[in-house]
């Protein structure tokens, strides 16, 4: 809860201030790219060793098909991450609710000339390479290098923001687009269901494919 709270709360914050316009504003886009990925990296190395620092249930749900967490940890897990990313938001919606200029709790939403499929495509595409990157990068059979992977899931989640942006704004992440669509309304909500399916789905595609080449398990 802690941890996607701080997500939310710093990655859609930047967002927000920094006004991210994939077309007209670009180092916004990368300011809020990096926003996303640092916060992962620094929630990493506070919480992981408490939770595994999933903060986000795209990554639950691959890490619980994968045999790595019980159905009760995976559904707790999920709603604790709901519950922290509307306590983020709540703490955005407050600080930006009166400031002339600042708009929106940096809710996910299709992008210009971005047609429905697009946006589900490249969530469910760019979840799928989020989540195997979190799965390699904690998988047991890669020793000491388990040290550095809160920094590749960090940058990973940089790198995808950078792609991703200009299509959806980036989810990879239900629990990061649920509670500021709820703020936000609009199309945002209306468009809610693709941030949800998507990462999901990319999330079952991620388990597969590491369920094949993990070595640990042939």
């Amino acid at each position: 809860m802690v941890g996607t709270m701080v997500l939310v709360l710093m990655g859609c914050g930047v967002a927000v201030s920094l006004g991210c316009d994939p077309v007209n504003n670009i180092p916004a886009v990368v300011g809020t790219a990096f926003a996303f990925g640092l916060a992962v990296v620094a929630m990493a190395y506070t919480i992981g060793g408490i939770s595994g620092c999933h903060i986000n249930p795209a990554i639950t749900l691959g890490c619980f098909l994968s045999g790595r967490i019980s159905s009760k940890d995976c559904g707790m897990y999920m709603l604790f991450q709901v519950i922290g990313a509307f306590i983020g938001s709540l703490l955005l919606y407050i600080l930006t609710e009166n400031v002339p200029g600042l708009e929106g709790t940096g809710a996910n939403d299709l992008q210009a000339n971005v047609p429905m499929l697009g946006g589900l495509l490249a969530e469910i595409i760019f979840t799928c390479v989020f989540v195997l990157v979190v799965l390699g990068a904690t998988a047991k059979t890669n020793g000491a290098t388990n040290n550095f992977a809160g920094l590749a899931i960090g940058l990973s989640l940089v790198l995808v923001h950078l792609v991703c942006i200009r299509y959806t704004g980036t989810s990879v992440n239900p629990a990061r687009s649920i509670a500021p669509a709820i703020f936000q309304g609009g199309t945002a909500l209306a468009n809610l269901w693709i941030f949800i399916v998507g990462p999901f789905v990319g999330a079952a595609c991620a388990a597969g494919i590491w369920k094949m080449i993990d070595t640990n398990t042939k």
